[in-house]
């Protein structure tokens, strides 16, 4: 395969894992739709809820991952990844309406209770439903890893917590059945909309934190210094280390200071080769250096993000 093809394979390779949500959460609204109108359950509505906003979630993720790998362009010298952070946003934002629709629902049916009807058929099609979204959700947060993907991952842990959610809600249902007591399905219901209120809110946080250029996890930064560390010997030096994220992709830049009396030629090998080692223990990495002699005074005004004229 030609170095080309696999780049286009790669880049596809994500997309086939965010179709398979969207076939996952059209699936799972069929089944906890048709559950919530034999049992007439609100914590099954919620359920259902939730998958509609999985959908939206899915589809956006679709489109925002063929954003991301699109290559670097004249006006996106630094490629297009940072599109999965609108995606993950937008998911988030979404949950966290869906949980406050879930609550006005439920207050309403502890307010007016009605019977639930064929809670066993309810009970077997919303298992199905969280079942399907099991197997959808570890498939896609393997590939989500894999890829190095936030929109991914995100996407797998909304439907994780989707069968959490189910899980719950069937309880509900199980209880009402052996207790006949109403309330506890719309009590199950708010307790689900908790749940999925704090995970979109960690969405949205995990996004705002990408798009603000936050620095890469402390383990990848341990990574990092200990692969240039061997290199860090005879009278050569690091410093002005910046990291950042975006989307899958992970950009580092730091300078190198070494013996003034250097040739640029062995200069310039020295640092092929640190930057050779931190690409191989930080996959995906775009990294930049700077060589600068360790005796002129002036290469150690430069070591804060804005040097001073």
């Amino acid at each position: 395969m030609t170095s080309v093809a696999a780049r286009a394979a790669a880049a596809a390779a994500p997309h086939r894992y965010a179709a398979l949500s969207v076939a996952a959460a059209v699936a799972t609204i069929a089944l906890k739709s048709a559950a919530w109108a034999l049992t007439g359950s609100v914590g099954l509505l919620s359920d259902a809820a939730e998958s509609l906003v999985n959908l939206a979630g899915a589809v956006m993720a679709l489109w925002m991952l063929r954003v991301a790998t699109r290559p670097a362009d004249e006006d996106h010298a630094y490629g297009h990844s940072k599109a999965e952070y609108f995606a993950s946003a937008f998911e988030g934002a979404l949950i966290v309406l869906a949980a406050f629709g879930i609550t006005l629902a439920a207050v309403g049916r502890l307010v007016s209770p009605r019977p639930l009807e064929q809670l066993g058929v309810g009970l077997a099609v919303s298992l199905a439903a969280a079942l399907s979204n099991l197997v959808a959700a570890l498939f896609i947060l393997r590939g989500g890893r894999r890829h190095r993907s936030i929109t991914l991952e995100a996407n797998a842990r909304h439907l994780l917590t989707d069968v959490w959610t189910s899980g719950g809600v069937i309880a509900g249902l199980v209880a009402v059945a052996f207790t006949g007591q109403l309330w506890l399905d719309p009590i199950v219901a708010l307790a689900v909309a908790a749940n999925i209120l704090r995970t979109g809110f960690g969405i949205v946080r995990r996004s705002v934190l990408g798009l603000m250029d936050t620095a890469l996890p402390e383990d990848e930064r341990r990574a990092l210094l200990a692969a240039v560390e061997p290199h860090l010997a005879a009278g050569v030096q690091m410093h002005a280390l910046r990291t950042r994220q975006s989307g899958a992709r992970r950009f580092v830049s730091f300078h190198v200071l070494v013996p003034g009396e250097w040739s640029v030629h062995r200069g310039h090998e020295l640092l092929e080769a640190i930057e050779a080692d931190v690409r191989r223990a930080l996959p995906a990495a775009t990294v930049f250096t700077h060589l600068e002699p360790l005796d002129d005074p002036s290469a150690w005004d430069d070591t804060g993000l804005d040097r001073e004229a």
